[in-house]
Formats: structure tokens, C-alpha cells, sequence
């Protein structure tokens, strides 16, 4: 029998659960309507496409297109990033907009990282994930969803952190938001990492 049988699950890393919110002027906004490549290329052509109506910071009306940076999922994509600058020069935040199909520290898009973790690969996989990544992303997800619940029972959804309980894994949090909800395979999660980053930005899932 397990030695770790009963045993409450480990506290997760200390970047997953150190908040960004007071610390930087601007940060990463996450877009939960896009959720494939083909409708991101369609915003991230447009200066407006992913415009936010007002600095998250200080409500100014203003945001200008400030620069466009890349991201490799894989070997053969670049996706570009917009950023925007508030137009307030006591405030200047600059806010990066990422497609909710991207992860935000991980570098890949999620749904190879839900494949990777449930040990998948599909065929169209040209940049397979090392298996030291895999089992340091499972570790993650086995890890103590104390914090996550915490969140969630305070400012999100009480039901959710309730019927989760406090001594949950992070990946039972994900099991039980996508039966309670319409999830799309591929983008559990995304949901959960998003829905997280809303909650406390810069507390991540993985």
C-alpha cells in the first residue's frame, strides 16, 4: 500500500499561487471567446480586435496598440500577441491579450497539455512533450487546490469550492468544473486556468 494513501495532497509550487495583481502596472488579460487559431488571427489582424474598452488598472477609456510580441507553441507556429498601453500617462500600463487557448507561463496551447497529462498524443503532434514536462504537469495537477478553493469561495462560485472541498487536488477541480459545466474536450483546463487567473490575477492552475 502507498505510503501517501489518505494523506491530504501537496502543497503546489509557490509560483502557482503567488498573486502578480499589486506587485506590476499592467499584465495579461485572457479572452475566453477565442479559443482556436483561426479566430485569433482574424482579432490580432485588427488593432481593435482585442482592444479592452478600459485600462483594468485605472478605467481610463483609452488603451493604444502598443507592440506585438510571438509565442511557439510548437516548432512550425508563431502566434502573435498583441499589447496595449493605456493612454494615461500617470497610469502607463501596458496589458498583453492572450487567446484563451494559450497557456500563460507554460508555453504551449492547452489542449496539448490536457493530451500531454492524460498521456495522448495526437497524430498532427510535431513537437512531442518531453517527458520530464509531463510528470512535472501532472505533479502540478496533483498538487493541493487549497488556494484555487479559497478563491473560488470568496469571489467566484461558492458551490463549485464547496462540492470540491478544500483538501481537493487541483486535477479534482478540474474534473468537477467540467461535470457541473459545457466544457469542450481540450479546453478543461483552459477554463479552470482562466477562470483562476479572473479570480486572482497571476495565480496560475499549472
Amino acid at each position: 500500500m502507498s505510503p501517501t494513501i489518505g494523506l491530504p495532497p501537496p502543497e503546489p509550487e509557490s509560483c502557482l499561487v503567488h498573486s502578480r495583481a499589486s506587485r506590476f502596472k499592467g499584465g495579461t488579460l485572457i479572452n475566453e471567446e477565442v479559443r482556436d487559431l483561426e479566430s485569433h488571427e482574424r482579432r490580432v489582424s485588427n488593432p481593435d480586435g482585442y482592444r479592452p474598452d478600459a485600462c483594468p488598472r485605472c478605467a481610463h477609456p483609452v488603451l493604444h496598440l502598443h507592440s506585438y510580441r510571438e509565442r511557439r507553441p510548437r516548432r512550425d507556429v508563431v502566434i502573435r500577441i498583441v499589447q496595449y498601453l493605456c493612454a494615461d500617462e500617470s497610469c502607463g500600463a501596458i496589458w498583453r491579450v492572450l487567446p484563451m487557448f494559450l497557456a500563460r507561463h507554460l508555453w504551449w496551447a492547452w489542449r496539448a497539455i490536457e493530451r500531454a497529462v492524460q498521456g495522448e498524443r495526437a497524430s498532427s503532434d510535431r513537437s512531442p512533450v518531453p517527458p520530464q514536462t509531463r510528470r512535472r504537469w501532472r505533479a502540478r495537477l496533483a498538487s493541493s487546490a487549497r488556494v484555487l478553493v479559497a478563491l473560488l469561495a470568496a469571489r467566484g462560485e461558492p458551490d463549485l469550492a464547496a462540492e470540491v472541498g478544500a483538501g481537493a487536488t487541483r486535477q479534482a477541480l478540474v474534473q468537477r468544473h467540467a461535470e457541473r459545466t459545457t466544457v469542450l474536450e481540450g479546453e478543461r483546463l483552459a477554463r479552470v486556468a482562466t477562470l483562476a487567473h479572473q479570480l486572482e490575477r497571476g495565480v496560475r492552475l499549472m
